[in-house]
């Protein structure tokens, strides 16, 4: 699967889970975060990540604005950056890399784990991509505890051995699946 196909799949499970919301405010598995707060987080994320192609100040999503066009708006600039510019070299916070790969890592992630975030928070199916879970695990499992801060995940929790991969990236992510 190329990067533009893996970001696609994954934003449309964001894209789905976010039509799906009838409470904004509703509690999700991230303590500090209501529905609205978590969707926000997810399009101020893609905007930092298509700021790094110029080196701007990315917007901030006002706690007040509609989320939904916000989104839909940011993930276009995605596909037009990953189809103009996705070779372009870009500071990944210390390291350069491909904006295609800068998405197709951490953006994906992201994306994936808060999509399940929102969907379990509004009571909405919580079914993740199989090929996206296994691209983020591999991508967030070699950070190991480096990835376990405040505003980062949480500790670990355990899982069964014979837990889906979906469940195995949400323990490793720091949530109870």
């Amino acid at each position: 699967m190329d990067i533009a196909e893996h970001y696609n799949r994954v934003a449309d499970g964001f894209s789905t889970a976010l039509k799906g919301v009838d409470d904004w405010s509703a509690r999700t598995p991230c303590e500090d975060w209501d529905a609205g707060a978590l969707a926000r987080h997810v399009v101020d994320t893609t905007h930092r990540v298509l700021a790094r192609l110029d080196g701007s100040e990315p917007p901030v999503l006002a706690s007040d604005a509609p989320v939904v066009p916000a989104w839909e708006q940011a993930r276009s600039l995605v596909d037009r950056a990953l189809a103009e510019k996705g070779d372009q070299e870009v500071d990944s916070w210390g390291r350069t890399v491909p904006f295609g790969q800068l998405v197709d890592t951490l953006l994906c992630a992201d994306t994936l784990l808060h999509t399940w975030d929102l969907a379990r928070a509004t009571g909405q199916d919580d079914t993740l991509d199989l090929s996206a879970v296994s691209k983020a695990h591999a991508f967030l499992t070699p950070m190991g505890e480096a990835m376990r801060r405040p505003g980062g995940f949480g500790p670990e929790k355990p899982v069964e051995a014979d837990a889906s991969a979906q469940d195995r990236l949400l323990a490793f992510a720091g949530r109870q699946p």
